[in-house]
């Protein structure tokens, strides 16, 4: 079990952890989550000891870890930590970074090492990069090295911080594949990511951090589905929901094309259903209302249901009223049909008047 009490720290022009209590038990995995700046990954780095506490306790099964007579090394054998930037030893092959640690602290003979790191390359889908040299691998494969390296240790605890991060997109599910294997094996885990339906997966517990400590603790049903505070509401909401508004007909549509892109990729949204959802926003946004307004004045509102497999893809606009599921441009209407199974149009007395929302299925 980790406890911790009243731990703070402090950096000559930042606070990120002012107050944090927690216990984690046995066998939990940990997601924690919330926005960049919020002492995630300080609050791991605190727990081996990483990063020096300002002030507070951390106790790692009974042995207090921020007592300077702690033997850190010694706690540090029952827990192992994967970082973003893998910290391979670019001289040594695979299979040598992973025997290096256990014959070195462990004290185990070259032939158990071996036997053992290439068990745990087996485990990771990687045997046959043995003795490739860390530089042959892609980014995806040396994370997977990092985390055999890890466990050959044998650790009770594994802190993993952001370790899909630096990867690119097609690389992070092979580490994740990895990740979600490994938290079956009953050790206690703490995962910082942003990867929102990776935590929701993986995890038994969610820490959402913000205002310098663990602002809400639950466990995924409640966090995402069902936060109590109201913090957590708006990062899981600005999560789930994308956003724009668009006050001029000379709008970048390069970036908010990219925006959309990047909420679909964040949200793990299927590749057809993206396609579909970049397909209304032109049709909708750039060919029907942007011709038809003299002074635009827009708000998109795209919301991802991943229980529901659907995308409701809502818009209102100024002016008088317009129904564009009637009076559309012909082509522009053909292909929003296509795209979405339903759509509504309504006229209100708010700043907008009119709205249309469609609902795109998989």
């Amino acid at each position: 079990m980790i406890k911790i009490e009243h731990l703070k720290k402090e950096y000559p022009n930042a606070v990120p952890l002012k107050d944090v209590n927690v216990e984690i038990n046995d066998g939990d995995v940990i997601a924690v989550i919330g926005p960049s700046g919020t002492g995630k990954s300080t609050l791991l780095r605190s727990i081996n000891m990483l990063e020096k506490p300002t002030s507070g306790h951390i106790w790692v099964d009974d042995v207090e870890v921020t007592d300077p007579k702690c033997d850190l090394g010694k706690v540090r054998q029952k827990m192992g930590m994967v970082f973003q930037s893998f910290n391979l030893f670019g001289h040594l092959t695979v299979i040598e970074n992973i025997m290096l640690a256990p014959m070195e602290l462990l004290k185990k003979s070259r032939q158990e090492a071996y036997t053992n790191g290439m068990n745990l390359l087996r485990m990771v889908g990687l045997a046959e990069k043995a003795l490739n040299f860390p530089d042959e691998l892609s980014g995806g494969q040396k994370q997977r090295i990092a985390i055999a390296r890890t466990l050959a240790m044998d650790p009770d605890i594994i802190l993993l911080d952001e370790p899909t991060s630096a990867l690119d997109p097609t690389m992070v599910g092979e580490v994740q594949a990895v990740i979600r294997d490994l938290a079956k094996t009953g050790k206690t885990m703490m995962i910082v990511t942003h990867e929102m339906n990776f935590a929701r997966a993986i995890s038994n517990r969610v820490f959402y951090m913000d205002q310098g400590g663990i602002y809400e603790d639950g466990t995924p049903e409640q966090i995402f589905d069902n936060p109590q505070r109201e913090n957590t509401r708006r990062f899981i909401r600005k999560l789930k929901v994308f956003e724009l508004n668009i006050d001029s007909k000379d709008y970048d549509f390069l970036v908010a094309i990219s925006a959309i892109e990047q909420y679909c990729h964040k949200n793990q949204i299927p590749t057809k259903m993206t396609y579909h959802i970049h397909q209304v926003y032109e049709e909708l946004v750039q060919q029907i209302l942007l011709p038809t307004l003299n002074e635009p004045h827009i708000h998109v509102v795209i919301e991802y249901s991943e229980s529901n497999e659907s995308t409701d893809f809502s818009v209102s606009y100024n002016g008088e009223p317009f129904d564009v599921t009637q009076k559309g441009d012909a082509l522009s209407l053909s292909i929003l049909k296509s795209a979405a199974a339903e759509m509504n149009y309504s006229v209100d007395t708010d700043e907008y008047g009119n709205h249309v929302k469609l609902r795109i299925t998989a």
